[in-house]
């Protein structure tokens, strides 16, 4: 049986996913939303529900996820305190930044407009030990010039087939892309890229074919005929999952 609908909360929430199996309950492993849940239950006192706004897979980390709580029972804690209340036992890689009430109706995906990643390179010979969990390593000199040519042709409403891992079951391979910026800050390169939906391991198949462009292995004008051919071995590998963050979703 359903739960009664009496409470919708939405919680922003950032962890560093290097000790979970991801984002979302499973059997293989402890997620962030387990132990979110854990510290829920306990402050509530109640019986609830809870859907993020993205699957993070395990090693991916988020400034901004999303976990939307629907409560058979009204919660007593003012909105303002609950960040306090549920930080105070959650482990030291998870952490609650906001909530807010909101309609009963609300849903966190389907609600979403648009959602920025962050993949992090440290573009070093050695890889630095301190930033191993929270950023990938090539160690030959990456043009980030060459990288910018290429990722302009992913901006826009394309079919990304050939950008979505095998094993992902979904009725529509079209996403539109916003934006898509690439930095370097030293040693370190940042690729940011904000769209209405990603697929499984869209994100890291980007990174991994604008490294190539930016190995001098791949011709940024072949961008376009890569997207068009939907043929997952035409673009770049899958790029590992430390290097990448959720750092926004956005609502209307």
């Amino acid at each position: 049986m359903g739960y009664l609908v009496i409470m919708g909360i939405l919680l922003t929430v950032s962890y560093d996913g290097t000790n979970y199996e991801g984002w979302q309950d499973q059997r293989n492993g402890k997620t962030v939303q387990e132990a979110l849940s854990a510290v829920v239950r306990k402050a509530f006192n109640t019986e609830f529900t809870m859907l993020g706004a993205s699957r993070t897979d395990a090693g991916v980390h988020a400034l901004g996820q999303r976990a939307h709580i629907i409560t058979r029972q009204p919660v007593k804690i003012p909105a303002a305190k609950i960040p306090l209340v549920l930080n105070n036992d959650l482990p030291r890689d998870i952490r609650v930044f906001a909530a807010s009430i909101v309609p009963d109706d609300f849903h966190p995906i389907n609600r979403t407009v648009s959602k920025t990643y962050r993949y992090t390179i440290c573009n070093t010979r050695y890889n630095n030990p301190i930033l191993r969990n929270q950023s990938a390593h090539i160690r030959h000199l990456l043009d980030i010039d060459l990288m910018a040519l290429a990722a302009k042709h992913i901006i826009g409403q394309h079919d990304f087939a050939a950008f979505c891992a095998s094993g992902s079951i979904v009725k529509s391979t079209i996403r539109t892309v916003n934006s898509l910026d690439i930095s370097r800050m030293g040693d370190m390169i940042e690729i940011t890229i904000n769209g209405n939906g990603f697929l499984y391991n869209m994100v890291r198949i980007i990174a991994g074919t604008l490294v190539n462009a930016g190995l001098g292995r791949l011709d940024p004008a072949t961008m376009p005929d890569i997207i068009t051919c939907k043929n997952r071995a035409r673009a770049g590998k899958t790029m590992p999952p430390q290097g990448l963050t959720l750092m926004e979703v956005f609502y209307a």
